[in-house]
C-alpha cells in the first residue's frame, strides 16, 4: 500500500511540475491554455478557471496542456474555425517558432530544476552516507582477477597516498582515483608498517570496471531473508558473526569466501555476538541455483552516518549530483542504443512504485532524493527527438526554422504514428519487465 501512495505522490509532483512549465511559458507568451490535465482519460475532478479547464484524470501516467490552436502546425487552407485559430494572436499557431520551442522546452526544464531543488532539500534535511567513506582506506577485500589483485594489493593493506598526495579516507581516495581514469597512478601502501609503492593502471570507466577493492565491512547481519536457513536457525538482524566452524571471521567478505568453499549440504557452526553475548548457532546452508553456491540467506549491515549541509553548500552539492547523474543517464541511453546496456534493466511504473515505496519507508530525505532522480530522468528523456515527446516537437520546429517553411502535415502525422508506436512498444516492454521481476 505504501508503494502505491508513494508512487501517486511522486508521479503527481513530477507531472504537475512538468505541465506547469508548459503552462507558465504558454501564458508568458500570451497563448490561451484551454485544458491543464494531470493524467489521461475521463476526469475524476475538474474545475473551470478564468479561461482554462483544470482537471485530474483517471490514468496517472502523464498529463497534458491543451493550447488554443495546437492541432496543426501548418496554416489551414479551409475552415473558418481553423483560419481564426491560426490568425488569432493568442493561438499557438500564431507564435514565432522560437517561442514554441521555449514552450516545449519548459516542461523538461522544470523537471531538471525541480531535481536540483529536491536534491538540495534532501542534503539540508540530512542524507545517510556509508560510514566507511570517512574512514582510512583499509582494504577489506580484493576481488579475484581484478586490476588491484594483478598489481599486488592485498587484504588489510592501507592506502595512504595517490601520486604523492596523502589520502585520509575512502571518499578522498575515490575522488583521486576517479580523476586518474584511463591513466596510471602511483599508490603508496602501508602493509604492516612496511611502505610499498605500486603503479596501477586505472580503468577508463571505473563504474564498469572497478579497481576491485572493497572496504572492511564487519560480518554484521543487515537482513535475514524469509524462509532462509538463517531464519530457521534463529539468526537476527544486527547479529555479528565472529567465527565460522572455529575459524575467526574478521569481515563480511571473509565470511562470504569461507561460505564459497562449501561444496555439499552440511551443518556448520557460527559463533555469534548479540547484545554483548556470544553463543554458537548451528545452521545448514542451502544451494542457490541462480548463484550456483550454498547460501545462508543473509545480507550485510552497512553502517551509515547522517550528513547535513547548509543552504549554499546543499545547492552546490545538488548541482554536482545533477551533473554526475546527467553523465550517467547519457551513458545509459548511449549503452541502450549501442547494445552495451540490456533493455532488461529498464523499469516501468511497477518498478518506480517499488523504488519510491522503499525510499519513503527509508525517510523523507531518501524520498526527496528518489523524486529528484526520477525527475531528472523524466526531463532528459522528454528531450529525446522522438515524435510526440517535447524533444520531437523541438526537433520539428528546428528543422522548419532551417528550411524556412512548415513540414507537410502528412509527414508530421506519420512521424506522430511512429512516435506513438515507439513509446507504446517501450511501455509494453518495461511493464513486461516489471511483471517478470515481480514474479521472480
Amino acid at each position: 500500500m505504501i508503494s502505491v501512495i508513494a508512487f501517486l505522490i511522486m508521479i503527481g509532483i513530477l507531472i504537475t511540475i512538468h505541465e506547469f512549465g508548459h503552462f507558465l511559458f504558454a501564458r508568458l507568451f500570451g497563448v490561451k491554455v484551454e485544458v491543464f490535465s494531470i493524467g489521461f482519460g475521463p476526469p475524476l475532478i475538474k474545475w473551470k478557471g478564468k479561461e482554462t479547464l483544470y482537471q485530474i484524470a483517471v490514468i496517472p501516467l502523464g498529463g497534458y496542456v491543451k493550447m488554443y490552436g495546437e492541432d496543426s502546425m501548418t496554416e489551414p487552407v479551409q475552415g473558418e474555425v481553423d483560419k481564426a485559430a491560426f490568425e488569432d494572436p493568442r493561438s499557438f499557431y500564431a507564435k514565432p517558432r522560437w517561442q514554441k520551442i521555449l514552450i516545449a522546452f519548459a516542461g523538461p526544464l522544470f523537471n531538471i530544476v525541480l531535481a536540483v531543488i529536491l536534491f538540495a532539500s534532501a542534503y539540508m534535511i540530512g542524507i545517510h552516507e556509508p560510514k566507511y567513506l570517512k574512514e582510512p582506506v583499509v582494504v577489506g577485500y580484493v576481488h579475484p582477477g581484478s586490476v588491484a589483485e594483478k598489481v599486488g594489493i592485498k587484504p588489510y593493506d592501507r592506502i595512504v597516498a595517490v601520486d604523492g598526495k596523502p589520502i585520509k579516507n575512502w571518499k578522498e581516495f575515490t575522488i583521486a582515483i576517479g580523476m586518474k581514469a584511463a591513466k596510471s597512478a602511483v599508490i603508496e601502501i602501508d602493509r604492516n608498517g612496511e611502505k610499498i609503492v605500486l603503479n596501477i593502471q586505472v580503468p577508463h570507466d571505473i563504474t564498469k570496471e572497478p579497481l576491485g577493492i572493497s572496504p572492511v565491512i564487519p560480518a554484521k547481519i543487515g537482513q535475514v531473508m524469509k524462509g532462509s536457513p538463517a531464519e530457521k536457525a534463529g539468526l537476527q538482524k544486527g547479529d555479528e558473526i565472529i567465527a565460522f566452524n572455529g575459524k575467526p571471521v574478521r569481515s563480511w567478505f571473509e565470511l562470504v569466501d569461507t561460505l564459497s568453499t562449501i561444496k555439499e549440504k552440511k551443518e556448520i557452526t557460527l559463533l555469534v555476538r548479540r547484545d554483548g553475548k556470544v553463543f554458537p548457532v548451528k545452521v545448514t546452508p542451502e544451494f542457490n541455483k541462480e548463484l550456483n553456491k550454498y547460501v545462508l540467506g543473509i545480507s550485510p549491515k552497512m553502517d551509515t552516518t547522517i550528513v547535513k549541509y547548509g543552504f549554499t553548500e546543499s545547492f552546490e552539492k545538488a548541482i554536482e549530483k545533477s551533473k554526475e547523474l546527467t553523465v550517467a543517464i547519457y551513458n545509459v541511453i548511449k549503452g541502450l542504443i549501442t547494445g552495451e546496456v540490456s533493455l532488461k534493466t529498464l523499469g516501468g511504473p511497477i518498478a518506480i512504485a517499488q523504488f519510491s515505496g522503499q525510499a519513503l519507508e527509508t525517510g523523507l530525505a531518501a524520498f526527496l532524493f528518489s523524486i529528484a532522480f526520477i525527475s531528472l530522468q523524466l526531463g532528459y528523456l522528454n528531450l529525446l527527438p522522438i515524435p510526440v515527446l517535447d524533444g520531437g516537437l523541438i526537433a520539428i520546429l528546428l528543422i522548419e526554422m532551417i528550411i524556412r517553411r512548415p513540414l507537410p502535415e502528412k509527414a508530421k502525422e506519420y512521424l506522430a504514428y511512429i512516435g506513438f508506436a515507439l513509446l507504446g512498444t517501450l511501455m509494453i516492454f518495461v511493464i513486461f519487465n516489471d511483471i517478470m521481476r515481480a514474479l521472480s
